[in-house]
This record gives C-alpha cells, sequence and structure tokens, in this order.
C-alpha cells in the first residue's frame, strides 16, 4: 500500500512588485509540492495574511513601503507566528543581512538565485534548516573570522548616530531611507544591548562605552 503523497508547502509570496510576485506564485504554483496560499505588496500585509493564512513559509522582499521587510520578521517572531521566513532580494550588504537574520529571518537568498535553488531553498526552510546564498554566507564567514570591534550593528549605529544629534525618529528614517517602524526596531535593539530603556540612555551609555564619538551625523 502506497503512503499518500506529503502535503504541499503552503507559501506566503511578499513583494511590492506585482510582476515579482506574479513570476514567484507561478513558478512554485507549477510544482506540486507547493501551494502559494496568499500574496502581500508590503510587509504590514505580509503580517496579517500570515496571520490568517498560516504559511508553511514566507517569501519576504525587504525593500518595500510601508512596513519593510527586516520589520514585517521582526513582528512575525513578537507574533508568535510558525512561518519560516525566506529572505528574497537583490541585497547583500551587511546593513540588509545582519538585521534580517538578527530579526529571525530563516534564509536569505538573492533574487538572481536559479529556479532549482529556489526551490530547494523552500523546502529547507520548512524542515527549519537555515539557507544562505553563496556570497551571504562569505559575508557572514567574514563577520565571524574578523568581528567588528562594536556592539552594535553598522545600521544600528547609523540610527543612534542620528538620534545622538538630535533627530527625530521620522528624520532619521528620512536620512536613512527606511521607515520609522524600522528605525524603532533598531533602537529597541539598542536598547537591548546597552541595557538601557529609552533613547538619552542610549546615547549617554555609547558615548561611555567609545561607541560614539562627538562629530556631525553621517551624510545619508
Amino acid at each position: 500500500m502506497n503512503s499518500a503523497a506529503p502535503a504541499p508547502i503552503r507559501l506566503l509570496v511578499a513583494d511590492d512588485h506585482p510582476v515579482v510576485r506574479d513570476g514567484l506564485s507561478g513558478m512554485f504554483a507549477a510544482d506540486p509540492g507547493f501551494e502559494v496560499v496568499g500574496e502581500a505588496a508590503d510587509g504590514a500585509e505580509a503580517v496579517r495574511l500570515a496571520g490568517t493564512l498560516a504559511p508553511d513559509v514566507v517569501l519576504m522582499d525587504l525593500r518595500m513601503p510601508g512596513m519593510d521587510g527586516v520589520t514585517a520578521i521582526a513582528e512575525l517572531a513578537r507574533a508568535g507566528s510558525s512561518a519560516r521566513v525566506l529572505v528574497l532580494t537583490t541585497y547583500d550588504s551587511d546593513s540588509y543581512v545582519l538585521p534580517a537574520i538578527e530579526a529571525g529571518a530563516t534564509g536569505y537568498l538573492l533574487k538572481d538565485a536559479p529556479r532549482a535553488e529556489l526551490l530547494r531553498a523552500v523546502r529547507a526552510a520548512a524542515n527549519r534548516e537555515a539557507v544562505l546564498s553563496p556570497s551571504v554566507a562569505a559575508r557572514l564567514m567574514d563577520r565571524v573570522r574578523a568581528p567588528s570591534p562594536g556592539l552594535l550593528s553598522p545600521r544600528e549605529h547609523e540610527v543612534l548616530t542620528w538620534v545622538a544629534a538630535g533627530a527625530t525618529n521620522r528624520e532619521a528614517a528620512a536620512r536613512l531611507l527606511i521607515s520609522e517602524a524600522t528605525v524603532k526596531t533598531h533602537l529597541l535593539n539598542v536598547y537591548g544591548k546597552l541595557g538601557v530603556s529609552d533613547r538619552a540612555a542610549a546615547v549617554a551609555e555609547a558615548f561611555n562605552r567609545g561607541l560614539l564619538t562627538p562629530r556631525k551625523p553621517p551624510h545619508p
């Protein structure tokens, strides 16, 4: 007697470009091992749909209007979502990779990944296995071999530098081309790392530890 075929992996696609969403949805829908249960055009919609559709994997872009991908990943983690998040983006710099993984992403792939690699990656993510594109894996290995002397990630340092210069969350977000919600998320991470509970204490502690030095804020 043949055993029943395994249930298809339930997938939610989050990307602000309709053409990209359509392409990804069509690719996965053509494989019987997957079921595309929904599409989201931004992070907030991804969080909402993940709560109602219960996908196994969320394929998440990072740069989206409104709530970006990193903030959405953090929100899903806070909500206790069982979905695994696989980042699919065109960016592999530290300012994108590290915050996404710190927020709870299971894997990180670039949009130039071959179809077969993307299918394997989603299957691996559904099995709770970490998946990294070669360039991202190399970048993380470099960080392990030669860790930054600073406690804060590069983006956290940028946010705190603007805060120290007197910028509001909204102003810092505009300067760094990220959402205000992402600025708040970075600040919460900074508070946790420095053992403080507000922005003034964070700035003071950062100066005490030599993480900040009196200077002009960075250029955007």
